[in-house]
């Protein structure tokens, strides 16, 4: 059985949420304030988070950072109409998907189911699970990992998905569009800002200088290619 944290300071919605993740299987831990969270996810050691951006006493946001630190457990982010740049925010700091409220109890737990399908299977489907080496870059899609001029680099299960598709099809270009259909899925209801987001961090993750970069090259008008290597 899998596990959720779900954090939310209305009771309500905590109330909702948690009979629809239960009734679909999960189980389900909650939390209503930023530090209860925090202890809860290192009693609870969820497999993914539902996390309200909007909490007292420590921030959604700043919970995040912290989980961060740590692990690299799927996120998905409860925003508010307003809450625009604290959402891209979160995108940058790694998070897996996002809701905006008022939402259907029944769409959060088809994503979470979503979000969590796409972090067990990841996108190796496509192209078996071998070893992708490109220039100073290793990706190995088994152990999860990437090095990066022969340094461990610490990548999110989506931001591991991306890197992988992309160095898998060296010198074609998708749109933003075709990347959120191929990383995130069909089910994803986010908009292309995400792969955006997703892009910037992983620049600056593997790219010796990400303001020019040697391996993810934007195409103007169109979308993102991995270069070749010579």
């Amino acid at each position: 059985m899998q596990k959720v944290l779900v954090v939310d300071d209305e009771p309500q919605i905590l109330d909702v949420v948690t009979k629809y993740l239960v009734r679909d299987g999960f189980q389900v831990s909650m939390a209503r304030d930023g530090e209860t969270a925090l202890a809860a996810f290192n009693v609870n050691k969820p497999d993914l988070v539902v996390l309200d951006l909007m909490l007292p006493k420590v921030d959604g946001l700043e919970v995040f950072r912290r989980l961060r630190t740590v692990s690299a457990v799927p996120v998905i982010m409860l925003t508010a109409k307003g809450e625009e740049a604290d959402r891209i925010v979160g995108l940058e700091l790694g998070a897996d998907d996002y809701i905006t409220k008022p939402f259907s109890p029944r769409e959060l737990s088809a994503r979470v189911k979503a979000v969590l399908r796409r972090a067990t299977i990841g996108t190796v489907l496509e192209t078996g699970d071998r070893v992708l080496v490109r220039g100073a870059l290793r990706v190995d899609p088994r152990a999860r990992s990437v090095l990066a001029q022969d340094k461990e680099v610490e990548l999110t299960s989506k931001e591991f998905d991306l890197l992988w598709f992309l160095a898998a099809h060296p010198g074609q270009v998708f749109t933003r569009a075709q990347l959120l259909d191929h990383v995130w899925g069909y089910e994803f209801y986010g908009d292309s800002s995400t792969v955006t987001v997703h892009i910037r961090r992983l620049r600056e993750k593997i790219e010796q200088d990400p303001a020019n970069p040697h391996y993810l090259s934007t195409v103007w008008g169109v979308g993102y290619k991995f270069e070749k290597m010579v």
